[in-house]
């Protein structure tokens, strides 16, 4: 073993010095042992607050979907709604609409007859065919005589696209008549329970007779300069 008396330690270090170097040593310990204390709390303390950031975030995601899932099942209930709403008043324009047949029906050829026509044939809901028993055409009201055939379309509240189908279903029975040798002349009427005035209007520049209710009976337009389409 080295003797202690051949040991390097600096000639001019006494105990006070040793002391004094431990004592600075546990200052040092201490302060940076508080120093890490500070910056573990400061540590937990973001912590917390990023769960509770993300326990409010998840709060939110679980409302924001339930508002999701109540306004989709709102507007399916409302698609529903819409759909049962759309079928009712289908129901109800048809009805409406039979009903105006029956009213316009029982007294259309007198009012036709009475500006100059002749018509002696009415038919109702007529079905045209063609030669193998097809149906090309469905005719609400029909008059007829040898010379003339009057085709009137009834709607509860006609529609431009319905006088648009109107003129399309009279091509449909002018061709049919050709391939029958019919040189009969074809003319359309609209006849309508509510009629607006600009409806009437386009209906009368289609060359289409405008027959309107007016009371327990209907009248037809015939303004001054009207001149009626013939196919």
């Amino acid at each position: 073993m080295a003797d202690a008396a051949n040991l390097n330690y600096p000639k001019n270090v006494t105990p006070a010095d040793v002391w004094a170097t431990l004592q600075e040593i546990a200052e040092l310990n201490k302060a940076s042992k508080k120093e890490s204390e500070k910056w573990q709390a400061e540590a937990e303390k973001r912590q917390a607050e990023s769960e509770k950031w993300q326990a409010e975030a998840e709060k939110q995601r679980a409302e924001s979907e339930k508002e999701r899932q109540k306004t989709w099942q709102m507007i399916q209930e409302t698609n529903e709604q819409m759909k049962r709403t759309d079928k009712k008043v289908g129901e109800l324009s048809n009805r409406f609409g039979e009903l105006a047949e029956h009213l316009v029906a029982p007294s259309i050829r007198e009012k036709f007859n009475a500006l100059g026509f002749s018509f002696g044939e009415v038919s109702k809901d007529k079905e045209i065919v063609d030669d193998q028993g097809n149906s090309v055409a469905e005719v609400d009201i029909l008059l007829e005589n040898g010379d003339t055939v009057m085709v009137v379309e009834v709607k509860a509240k006609p529609k431009q696209k319905e006088v648009d189908a109107h003129i399309k279903r009279i091509e449909v029975l002018r061709r049919r008549a050709d391939e029958r040798n019919d040189k009969r002349a074809f003319l359309g009427a609209i006849a309508g329970a509510i009629m607006t005035k600009e409806m009437r209007a386009y209906i009368l520049k289609t060359g289409f007779y405008a027959i309107e209710q007016s009371g327990d009976t209907v009248k037809i337009s015939v303004p001054e300069g009207f001149k009626p389409r013939t196919w």
